[in-house]
């Protein structure tokens, strides 16, 4: 049996893998599908600054597993393609020049003049723009993250998987040197070959042995959900004081990602965090003005120590994988996949060598 904790994109994107192939998973999660670190994402799936080399290929690899999957499934709910406009009037020659480097890359990314970007995007204001200059990446897109966790599953469930949400993992059990199963919060053993914690900003939870621990250094941004509007917004926006996309049914998702918040902040509609968000949102989208905040949520980042994917066994431990990262949305389907072949493969993938866990261990 092989155990997958957390039922987000993640630990969704690996049991989907596993169970394809033939082996039997059990997905345990604490809430409902999708529900933890997946749910408050602003779930852009992208290569843009994710230096160095190695995890902005990562990243691409991402991209195109996502690709794969959608091909895989025909109709695939989840994904909303069309890309992403950017412009930087501030530091206008450090963004060509990243432009260039990511071109250099193989990355796709094309300038465009006013006429282009307003038969992209016409409800962009223009003046917002000013002179900066405007990129477009035609490949990227978002993902609804919680359609796509349901829509793994109830796959893998098709191939014999079983998922037991609102089910707490309490404890680890281990024999020696050698993880062989798991406690939940029913008093239930559970037997494994293999346990994978896919648990996103709670891969240091207390449940854990400290051995099996990803040292977190988590940050917390603030999302803004307007009502229902008339508009035509169709990709990501990422503008430099704000970003914003669609979020299905009119409704447009507005937050910042440089904007860190305190992960237990509670805010209301007259935040001047909310106030500053919406009122940089309106200077690029005027159809804003006049529009408060429907709902507020505050998104916390699985970010390892470092910064970077821990992809892995754990040192000196048999029977337990981890795979926890920043940019899981992006990162999903390829990482399931990946690690789906390390797991019952004995593969070793060279793409993962750089994200091993035991880096934290040393």
């Amino acid at each position: 049996m092989h155990i997958v904790i957390g039922a987000g994109v993640i630990g969704a994107s690996l049991a989907f893998h596993l169970a394809r192939a033939g082996a039997p998973v059990a997905v345990i999660d604490a809430g409902r599908i999708g529900g933890g670190t997946s749910a408050s994402s602003f779930a852009w799936v992208n290569s843009h600054n994710k230096a160095p080399r190695a995890y902005h290929d990562l990243n691409v690899a991402g991209m195109r597993a996502h690709a794969d999957l959608r091909a895989a499934f025909g109709h695939a709910p989840w994904w909303h393609g069309g890309g992403t406009i950017e412009w930087e009037g501030i530091a206008p020659e450090a963004y060509r020049r990243k432009i260039a480097l990511l071109q250099s890359w193989g990355y796709a990314a094309q300038w465009l003049d006013h006429d282009q970007l307003r038969a992209l995007e016409p409800d962009i204001d223009p003046a917002a723009v000013g002179d900066a200059p405007v990129a477009f990446f035609p490949d990227d897109g978002w993902v609804d993250p919680v359609v796509y966790s349901h829509a793994l599953l109830a796959d893998a469930q098709r191939h014999g998987a079983k998922v037991f949400p609102h089910l707490a993992v309490t404890a680890i059990r281990r024999q020696g040197s050698r993880v062989v199963g798991v406690t939940t919060a029913d008093g239930v053993s559970h037997d494994a070959d293999v346990v994978i914690n896919c648990t996103g900003r709670w891969a240091d939870q207390a449940a854990l042995p400290a051995a099996l621990r990803i040292p977190l250094a988590p940050s917390a941004g603030l999302m803004v959900f307007t009502p229902s509007l008339a508009h035509g917004v169709q990709r990501v926006i990422f503008s430099p004081r704000v970003h914003i996309h669609p979020d299905g049914a009119g409704r447009l998702l507005i937050c910042r990602n440089d904007l860190e918040v305190a992960a237990d902040a509670e805010f209301d509609s007259r935040s001047p965090e909310v106030t500053g968000l919406l009122a940089a949102a309106r200077e690029v989208l005027p159809l804003l003005r006049g529009v408060d905040a429907e709902a507020l949520r505050v998104g916390v980042r699985a970010i390892p120590a470092d910064q970077f994917p821990a992809v892995g066994p754990s040192p000196d431990t048999e029977g337990y994988y981890s795979i926890v990262t920043h940019s899981g949305v992006t990162l999903a389907p390829f990482l399931g996949a990946a690690a789906a072949d390390e797991i019952l493969n004995n593969a070793v993938r060279p793409e993962l060598e750089t994200f091993r866990p035991r880096r934290f261990f040393l």
